[in-house]
């Protein structure tokens, strides 16, 4: 799984951030293949002026995906296409108001315990 920031308007519900992670964490799962047991998101709660999407109002999500180099094109549109649906199922953002970036490193760039590069060592 990439680590996933997410970034939402402050005051949502507990409900209304989890709707949110597992949208996100499905459609990772569902279009680029990660296992379904990585699970790395942080969810950051902004107030409304702080978390600005040129001059869309209403609920909005930002969110910045770091992953490993080598998911096809193909792969990357599937995946913006299936979140936005899903966030729109449940907690009912509007698409328009969905702004993905995904950034890719390498395998050296990550260690997740230990001290250690897991993905090299």
């Amino acid at each position: 799984m990439p680590l996933v920031n997410i970034s939402i308007l402050k005051g949502r519900s507990a409900a209304y951030r989890k709707a949110v992670a597992d949208a996100v964490n499905s459609a990772v799962i569902e279009t680029m293949g990660f296992p379904a047991d990585d699970r790395y998101q942080i969810i950051h709660e902004h107030e409304p002026d702080c978390l600005q999407l040129q001059e869309r109002e209403g609920d909005r999500v930002m969110m910045h995906l770091i992953m490993r180099a080598g998911r096809s094109d193909e792969a990357k549109k599937a995946f913006y296409a299936r979140v936005v649906e899903k966030l729109a199922e449940d907690p009912g953002i509007d698409p328009a108001n969905v702004m993905i970036c995904i950034v890719e490193n390498h395998d050296i760039d990550w260690s997740f315990r230990d001290g250690i590069a897991q993905f090299v060592s």
